[in-house]
């Protein structure tokens, strides 16, 4: 990338989950005992989690139901239900951020770079994540999933974040950890960075149209 290129990113979009934050072992915490309430099989090994997480509740749901169970929808909204209630007690117990995203952050402010928050985590709970992890107004905009808007990697909530924002795609970088979205900022016209740290491999992220991987967050300063 040359100096050019780098001089005409204005902002950057992050992913919450994966990227910013290590929440699997809360998510997958909570979703195996809502599993257990309703007798059925949890998935005790924590890494398939990573597998199942990263497009919405429902989705999440639909990949831990087994297979013949997946059209059951009075099932599926008692496990959503159960899932909830766990994950509104549960969600901060284990989760962190990743070693170097609040450093990182630091730095791209410091550099004037503008910064916001997309997620397929229900808004509220973004929100909620966000403000219990990070600075206030560290984040110019946080952004989760609600009825109003379709999930990633449909890219009408990254547009409608640039719009908000009053800068075009073009002026973004958008870093994520999940084909998802690598696929949502091909789709917006931002820059895409995948994040190596997080829930899925290398190979995915580039196979969805990541431009970059970076390895650490503090990479992420060489790209601004």
């Amino acid at each position: 990338m040359t100096q050019k290129e780098k001089a005409r990113f204005k902002a950057v979009v992050f992913d919450l989950d994966g990227t910013l934050l290590d929440t699997l072992d809360d998510l997958a915490d909570c979703m195996n005992a809502a599993l257990r309430e309703l007798g059925l099989k949890d998935h005790p090994d924590v890494s398939h989690h990573k597998y199942f997480v990263g497009d919405g509740v429902r989705n999440y749901i639909l990949r831990v139901l087994p297979e013949d169970k997946r059209a059951d929808e009075e099932l599926i909204a008692r496990l959503s239900a159960t899932y909830r209630r766990n994950y509104a007690a549960g969600w901060k117990v284990k989760t962190r951020p990743y070693d170097g995203v609040p450093q990182t952050l630091a730095e791209l402010r410091r550099r004037g770079l503008r910064l916001a928050v997309l997620s397929n985590k229900p808004d509220e709970f973004s929100k909620a994540t966000v403000a219990a992890f990070f600075e206030p107004g560290l984040f110019e905009l946080v952004v989760g999933a609600g009825d109003d808007m379709p999930l990633k990697p449909d890219p009408a909530a990254a547009l409608e974040i640039a719009r908000r924002m009053g800068l075009a795609p073009a002026d973004f970088l958008y870093v994520g950890d999940t084909a998802t979205d690598m696929k949502t900022a091909v789709a917006a016209g931002m820059f895409p960075v995948g994040a190596m740290w997080g829930f899925r491999p290398a190979e995915e992220l580039k196979g969805s149209g990541a431009r970059v991987l970076i390895k650490r967050p503090g990479e992420l300063s060489r790209y601004v």
